[in-house]
Formats: structure tokens, sequence, C-alpha cells
């Protein structure tokens, strides 16, 4: 089986992500019976959402602060999961809660074992 890491991301604002804490609370029951459906199948490795707290180390020094694409989008949690199949990840990844807000996405990236000896 192949391992996954999916980026959640979406728009934020000045100094934080732009749900709330009523948008949080309707969507926690959305998060946990999705993650769970994967779970269930055995496909769960790790899940997180991330804090917007960040630093950015580069050959320029550290930058204080999450990095932030286009649009104010930003990296807001991962999952990792694993799958014979990169379309079974992706029609998971379709039914996402993230997706509900404008300017998300679901980045599915396939992770590259290191050789153990």
């Amino acid at each position: 089986m192949t391992e996954y890491l999916l980026l959640f991301r979406n728009a934020s604002a000045d100094g934080g992500y732009l749900t709330t804490t009523q948008d949080m609370a309707e969507d926690m029951p959305k998060w946990q019976s999705w993650i769970g459906h994967i779970a269930m199948q055995g496909k769960l490795v790790h899940t997180a959402p991330v804090r917007y707290d960040a630093a950015v180390v580069n050959n320029h020094g550290i930058t204080m602060g999450p990095h932030k694409e286009a649009d104010t989008v930003m990296v807001s949690g991962f999952l990792i999961c694993k799958s014979d199949s990169l379309e079974d990840v992706q029609a998971w990844s379709k039914t996402c809660p993230i997706l509900k807000y404008p300017n998300s996405s679901v980045e599915i990236r396939p992770l590259i074992p290191f050789p153990t000896n």
C-alpha cells in the first residue's frame, strides 16, 4: 500500500484562520465522520490540524508567521493515509469538509519510503 499526504489548504485572515468558533463547532462532526470513514477501513495513519503560529526558515533567515500563498491561502492541516489506489484517495478528498470554504483545496502527495537497508 502507498502512503499519501493530504494537505488541507484554506484562506486565512491577518493573524488567524477565517473560520469562526461557530464554524469550528459545526464542522467538527463532519470532520470526525470523514476521518472516521478512512480510519474504519484501517487506512488512517495520522492526522492533525496545524496551529496558525509558524516560523519559516530559508537561506535568508527566519520569518515569523506562516507561509501564505496567493490570496492568503495556507496549509491548515494534514492527513496521512494509505491506499492501494490513488483514485480511492481522490474520491475521499472530494468529500473533505474543508471544501465547503471558498479557495480551499486538498492536495494529495504520494509519500516515498526511505530505504531500510
